[in-house]
């Protein structure tokens, strides 16, 4: 057993942000089957121009079927109160955020870096602030309190500047630092070299999954965020899968294992 997940990720997708949630919830049992999972951000609206690919909410079939199934995926992962903050064209220039997110993962631990996804994605498709450009960006940088990790909620978003008790994640001087990171050539270059590196693997969409087992050295792709129970297979690691209950069983959500 044991292996490595690179998960690749775009706050404009909502996807994405089932795939994180989907992510932190099993981040723990990956540790202890020896999986490393490494979060990447990349560029989505780079990989649709690259791979040739367009928004499924761009053809009207999808479109009209993507509202039911992403209400299902949401409910799934315990989200609410999120819907797209408008023109997903227009507010899918998610650059900014995205590098600066690759300077908080070098900088920072783990936990900080997930909460800074976390908020991101919470500012994006709940509050409808998209933080993608810098002034937004610092102010979503500013209000996430001291204590919020991956798995808090995050229902009740502090305002800008202001975390629980006056204490923040970042410090002023601290976001001032991510503002100036993101624009550097360094981040730059790295966000197009994780794109790049996601498009070489045959990435055409968000979430993107390369997956390598440990035993066998072998490495293939997984894309969406309801391919899990394959990347288990892959990986050789004990899982339950959806089964179908006989009757008189509990129904519905009574039934999830």
């Amino acid at each position: 057993m044991g292996g490595h997940i690179d998960l690749y990720l775009d706050i404009a997708s909502l996807y994405s942000y089932i795939a994180l949630m989907q992510a932190i919830k099993t981040q723990d049992l990956l540790k202890q089957h020896s999986v490393e999972l490494d979060i990447h951000p990349f560029f989505l609206g780079a990989v649709n121009a690259g791979s040739g690919n367009k928004p499924p909410w761009t053809l009207p079939a999808k479109a009209v079927y993507g509202v039911h199934d992403s209400q299902r995926s949401l409910r799934a992962v315990g989200l609410s109160n999120v819907s797209p903050p408008g023109d997903l064209m227009q507010v899918g220039r998610t650059i900014v955020p995205l590098r600066a997110l690759l300077y908080v993962k070098t900088r920072y631990p783990a936990a900080t870096y997930l909460a800074t996804w976390r908020a991101l994605f919470h500012a994006f498709w709940t509050l409808h602030r998209p933080p993608i450009t810098p002034e937004a960006l610092g102010e979503t940088l500013e209000s996430i309190p001291a204590n919020t990790n991956a798995n808090a909620s995050l229902a009740s978003s502090s305002p800008p500047g202001k975390g629980r008790d006056g204490e923040r994640l970042f410090s002023a001087e601290e976001v001032a630092d991510i503002l100036q990171a993101e624009k550097s050539v360094e981040y730059k270059n790295a966000l197009r070299e994780a794109t790049q590196r996601a498009l070489d693997q045959g990435a055409f969409g968000a979430p993107w999954l390369w997956v390598t087992n440990a035993t066998t050295g072998e490495s293939e792709p997984f894309f969406g965020s309801d391919r899990w129970s394959h990347v288990y297979a892959f990986l050789g690691l004990p899982y339950q899968d959806v089964e179908l209950l006989p009757p008189g069983t509990a129904k519905g959500s009574e039934a999830k294992l």
